[in-house]
């Protein structure tokens, strides 16, 4: 079971409800896998960095830094913990948004242990001047401090310990080429197939010690949006609803009516998502429409309705992003259980008055 910390907070409280307390951290830290073995799907990338991970070892020498890249739940925040733990190495956790400037940078690089593991996470929202300072740290362990202002401004060359950078990130493709070559590994986290994720849920079912059926373990997966973290998040939910309305045992049937409550239907579409595909099928006959529109209908930021709903619909294939704007697919028309209007199944619609 992995899943990672940082996530669109807005879409997991769709999901679950009120963000997570403390009590509820304390339960995912529980649950996190402490090593390559524990660790469940993501194959290839755990191969590849158990191979990375035993060469240094054997040399002696600090693992290369590594670049993890996908979705978010799918389990880098875990992964840099187990590189720091295969390594017996302590790690140092920070963020791209908190790093705005250089000396922000260079006040936690300079307070690094020899073979420390930094954990940069949303590395690709760093600050420019941060940024370039540490193209230095990775390549010579280095960076130069700038005292004073002007013509008077003097660089003073500050040596660092070797040490591991890893760095997470939602969107590879903002992270400049320079920045990206400096890294020895880099792995892009899939989502999970139903099969995995029902390995995910026995496991935490286990470790919470909540008794679950197989058939209710893939309810919950299946409705997960393949990503580990909403699987662990639906089941305490469903857990919850097991103890209070039933005998405490989660079945096929139990988890479909906990996740009714909590408006999680059986494809995993929430509240929103269902809201989004209503307002383009209903209101707008299927697209296509803009995406400022589209937002108004559902009372919705633009932001959040292109960063947390669409994502998932255009990989459900429910909805399609074309020129004109959104546009609903035929299976979005079905999921609802809803006749498309001849226009649509003619390639037609309503036009986008307001733009993509």
């Amino acid at each position: 079971m992995n899943w990672d910390d940082t996530t669109d907070a807005a879409a997991e409280e769709r999901l679950v409800g009120p963000a997570a307390d403390r009590e509820d951290q304390a339960v995912e830290a529980a649950l996190r896998p402490k090593d390559l073995g524990e660790f469940i799907g993501q194959e290839k990338v755990r191969e590849q960095l158990d191979l990375v991970l035993r060469a240094a070892r054997a040399r002696g020498a600090t693992a290369d830094h590594v670049l993890l890249s996908g979705a978010p739940g799918l389990g880098k925040t875990t992964l840099s913990m187990i590189i720091a733990a295969e390594m017996a190495a302590p790690i140092r956790i920070t963020s791209g948004p908190a790093i705005q400037h250089a000396g922000d940078l260079a006040a936690i690089l300079s307070s690094l242990q020899e073979g420390e593991v930094l954990f940069l996470d949303e590395i690709h929202r760093m600050s420019r001047p941060a940024e370039e300072m540490l193209y230095m740290a990775m390549e010579d362990f280095r960076v130069d401090v700038i005292v004073g202002k002007g013509p008077g401004a003097t660089a003073i060359p500050l040596e660092l310990p070797p040490f591991t950078l890893v760095g997470a990130t939602t969107r590879a493709g903002l992270l400049p080429p320079p920045l990206r070559d400096r890294f020895g590994f880099t792995a892009h986290m899939e989502f999970y197939e139903p099969r995995e994720l029902e390995r995910v849920v026995h496991r935490s079912a286990n470790l919470l010690d909540v008794d679950i059926e197989p058939d209710g373990a893939a309810e919950i997966a299946g409705r997960s949006r393949g990503t580990p973290r909403i699987a662990n998040r639906l089941l305490r939910r469903v857990r919850d609803y097991a103890q209070v309305k039933a005998d405490g045992v989660i079945t096929r049937e139990i988890a479909a009516a906990a996740l009714a409550v909590y408006e999680v239907d059986a494809r995993g579409l929430d509240r929103l998502d269902r809201g989004v595909l209503e307002a383009l099928l209903k209101l707008f006959g299927g697209g296509p429409v803009g995406l400022s529109t589209l937002a108004v209908a559902v009372g919705e930021e633009r932001e959040t309705v292109e960063e947390v709903a669409e994502p998932f619909l255009v990989r459900e294939g429910l909805l399609a992003r074309t020129p004109r704007g959104r546009v609903a697919t035929p299976a979005a028309w079905a999921h609802l259980g809803l006749t498309p209007p001849r226009s649509a199944t003619a390639g037609g619609g309503q036009q986008d008055l307001f733009g993509a």
